[in-house]
């Protein structure tokens, strides 16, 4: 091979190599930008994961800092109890007496009151929700002590009687509780009071 002919094919195999070099940095190059974009996109994920996690702990946080004082002790119950799925607190309704017309002395339930309750149930039927109800039969203080503990008691399970009745909620999701007298939203002193503390109190958690 002459001199010429050698720097030739030596320029030539300097041209390929770089070639190569050059083919190789860019499929490297290509690779690693995929990878890196493939990371972003699964660390985007977790903290878009991370972010949907707290946003719903700060709504349960809101709910039970507005949930009233016997909606926590229900929550604490069912817990203990192994009752939730989930341990968490959903919403209150408040049937009071100046809505659903419980007869004076009298734990059944009128029209106003059935209306109310197929309002309150129509919606978790629906929607099939795995939940538990605590229903709390609350009276104002006329009378004992003692009897107004029974009839809260007896307006609560008459609550529950119509929920599994007409509207298929089974009994086992559902549980009753009295307080009677113990704890009014007002004082006693006024009619108008007075109605208000009659009420039922249905407490939903999931």
């Amino acid at each position: 091979m002459n001199l010429m002919k050698h720097r030739i094919v030596t320029a030539g195999l300097a041209v390929a190599t770089l070639t190569l070099l050059t083919t190789g940095c860019v499929a490297t190059k290509k690779y690693v930008e995929g990878e890196t974009a493939a990371v972003h996109t699964r660390v985007d994920s977790v903290e878009g994961q991370v972010e949907e996690n707290q946003n719903q702990l700060a709504e349960h946080d809101r709910r039970i800092t507005e949930a009233s004082g016997t909606a926590q002790e229900a929550l604490e119950r069912a817990l203990e109890a192994g009752k939730l799925a989930e341990g968490k607190f959903l919403y209150e309704t408040v049937l009071s007496d100046d809505k659903v017309r419980f007869g004076f002395d009298k734990a059944d339930l009128g029209d106003e009151a059935n209306a109310a309750l197929d309002e309150f149930a129509r919606p978790l039927v629906e929607s099939n929700q795995n939940v538990y109800i605590e229903i709390q039969g609350h009276t104002d203080s006329v009378g004992s002590e003692d009897y107004n503990y029974k009839l809260g008691l007896d307006r609560a399970e008459a609550v529950r009687r119509y929920l599994n009745m007409h509207h298929g909620i089974a009994l086992h999701r559902m549980s009753v509780i009295s307080y009677g007298e113990a704890s009014p939203v007002v004082e006693n002193d006024t009619r108008d009071g007075r109605a208000q503390n009659r009420r039922v109190v249905l407490v939903v958690l999931e």
